[in-house]
């Protein structure tokens, strides 16, 4: 037990964090096998797969694995997703506004000329 105050509250907060990282590793473990349980089933493949990189997103965020590591079991669920006869979740990009014609005609802007530089005598 520790005897340092600093020392005491590390304890504290260690053990909250342990509990929301294993609360995190449980809900992605559960996900992944609902996963995996929906690509032998058949059914609903793409509903859990989303579910899943959603868990896996959620771990990175939180810490509890590395960005590079979701990324990459991301990748796997979509591959087994693939092979499973899974379409593909298409992504959908967000079209830019189109900008609305201004009523006013362009105005030219001025430049405003710089100064010349003043000469020094040499000595």
């Amino acid at each position: 037990m520790p005897i340092i105050k600093s020392a005491k509250k590390r304890v504290k907060v260690t053990n909250k964090k342990t509990v929301l990282n294993v609360k995190t590793k449980k809900s992605l473990r559960s996900s992944l096998k609902a996963f995996h349980a929906a690509i032998t089933g058949g059914s609903k493949v793409d509903e859990s797969r989303r579910a899943a990189q959603s868990a896996l997103d959620k771990a990175a965020k939180k810490g509890v694995m590395s960005k590079n590591k979701a990324s990459r079991k991301k990748k796997q669920l979509s591959k087994a997703a693939k092979s499973a006869g899974s379409a593909p979740a298409k992504t959908v990009k967000a079209k830019p506004a189109a900008k609305k014609a201004s009523t006013k005609p362009a105005a030219k802007k001025t430049v405003a000329k710089k100064p010349a530089a003043k000469k020094t005598a040499k000595k």
